[in-house]
């Protein structure tokens, strides 16, 4: 590998590249599912390409092919240096790079089972012993369960002297009932809905989830909500559970700190952001007990590396400490933009064919000081929400609706009846600033978001977003319609 990434900066620096780096990536995936007791996926895939990025006449080019031999090499070097070329024609500007130690490292996602080592029969077994629970109603029609691995080994090497060899491991497993009865449909989903729980880790992630002591109870609940009662509507303290505190978490503080699309260079997939750089180190974003951290080094994050497509070493800061918006994401191009000497880090693309863009990392609300059972005692009227369903923000990150698949009653501080379709909507940093309790650490969980949208063409990336039971007080709950609610986002 060190001979073809040398190959491909010697072409590219000769033709006039002042700065050039190549990705090699070699990609193995596998994909299972069984629906309603009939195995629907068994796909197992791998590729291998590679990536030339360059800097010419002040601008960026960049090509890419799955033919990796001395001459594809040259020709793509060659092609990636003629566009950057060309597209200085257009300029405003000078690409500009903050600087970056030089790396000669390797780095690989600690794990104790190696996924693809598992036979495919033994993981079916497991998921067709999921599904038997599940549908031992005739009121479940429907049942989803699927597990998907994928290793991701890259080479990055740059004309300033780095050599990266890293590799990535990650895994996901859930599973879904959904209920159909008393003119209604219904759904619930274990670890998390959207395929469930998806972490940097091997395959012990799947016995470490009580995937079949949970099927059960999720059948039950599934049936439960058709005759359940509706969310209420008007202004109600809300407390939200770990998993859709991680998607509130993701799209109204992880899409709006990201410097480009502050910055209005990513405008065209899901909008810019309010957050604008002279909000930065003066606007309150959340209440004092807010603190937002991106950690791309905390153990079974989706976007734990050890290095970003830039050749930046992995990292933690705050993007919003003690409710002052303090940071953002961006990357070596964007740093000039607030004057940081350094890049945070969230240079990423989708494979070898795409050239990276800025990428939100593992962001996480750090834990409070609170019991749940005390947090639900202290709540004298609200209700209790859990795992997503369904969400919608506007495009500049500040009109939020969010639905889940379930809901609970708080009278009196006691939790009571079960409540079907509830919602909630707020404005980001209104809704932020009612937040006066967040769950301490025992109850603190990384949630993985593994189908992130971003950029046009659409490149999909991965990151978790850690979270405990948070409570928001004076929210508008109950504003959806069944429409809404039976709607599919995209992330």
């Amino acid at each position: 590998m060190k001979h073809y990434t040398q190959l491909a900066l010697d072409t590219a620096t000769k033709l006039g590249a002042t700065y050039a780096d190549i990705r090699i990536i070699l990609t193995k995936n596998e994909g299972l599912e069984i629906t309603t007791g009939k195995v629907t996926e068994t796909s197992s895939s791998e590729n291998i390409g590679f990536g030339v990025r360059v800097i010419a006449n002040g601008s960026w080019g960049f090509a890419s092919s799955n033919l990796l031999t001395n001459e594809e090499i040259q020709r793509i070097s060659t092609l990636a240096v003629k566009i950057a070329k060309a597209s200085s024609l257009l300029k405003k500007q000078n690409v500009k790079l903050v600087k970056e130690p030089v790396y000669n490292e390797k780095w690989q996602t600690p794990f104790l089972i190696d996924p693809f080592t598992v036979p495919i029969y033994e993981k079916l077994a497991l998921m067709h012993k999921i599904d038997e629970v599940l549908r031992k109603s005739e009121l479940i029609k429907r049942t989803v369960i699927g597990m998907d691995f994928t290793c991701e080994h890259q080479w990055l090497a740059t004309s300033e002297g780095t050599f990266i060899d890293q590799k990535l491991m990650r895994s996901g497993v859930g599973y879904s009932a959904t209920a159909i009865g008393n003119n209604d449909v219904q759904i619930r989903s274990f670890p998390n809905s959207f395929r469930g729980q998806f972490m940097s880790m091997g395959y012990e992630l799947i016995p470490g989830l009580s995937l079949l002591e949970n099927a059960e109870r999720v059948r039950e609940e599934a049936i439960a909500l058709l005759t359940a009662k509706e969310c209420p509507e008007g202004k109600k303290d809300v407390i939200l559970d770990g998993t859709q505190m991680a998607l509130q978490i993701h799209e109204s503080v992880g899409h709006a700190t990201e410097l480009d699309r502050v910055l209005g260079m990513e405008a065209n997939y899901a909008g810019m952001s309010f957050a604008t750089t002279e909000k930065l180190n003066n606007f309150r974003y959340g209440s004092e007990i807010v603190n937002l951290v991106c950690d791309s080094t905390v153990p079974n994050g989706l976007a734990t590396i050890g290095y970003d497509d830039d050749g930046v070493r992995a990292k933690r800061w705050h993007l919003v400490k003690d409710g002052i918006l303090v940071g953002y994401q961006f990357n070596r191009e964007t740093a000039h933009e607030i004057g940081a000497e350094e890049s945070s880090g969230n240079n990423r693309a989708q494979g070898w064919s795409n050239i990276p863009i800025v990428r939100i990392t593992n962001l996480s609300l750090m834990p409070g000081d609170w019991e749940f059972e005390n947090l639900v005692s202290d709540t004298e009227e609200g209700i209790f929400m859990e795992t997503n369903k369904c969400w919608s923000i506007d495009q500049w990150r500040l009109n939020f609706e969010f639905g889940t698949e379930i809901g609970w009653e708080i009278k009196n501080g006691k939790k009571g009846a079960m409540l079907k379709n509830c919602s909630y909507q707020g404005i980001t940093p209104e809704f932020w600033n009612s937040c006066d309790a967040i769950c301490n650490e025992n109850y603190w969980t990384l949630w993985g978001v593994h189908n992130c949208g971003k950029g046009q063409p659409m490149q999909i990336a991965e990151m978790s977003h850690g979270s405990s039971p948070t409570r928001f007080r004076n929210v508008n709950v109950g504003i959806g319609n069944k429409n809404f609610h039976s709607s599919k986002n995209v992330l």
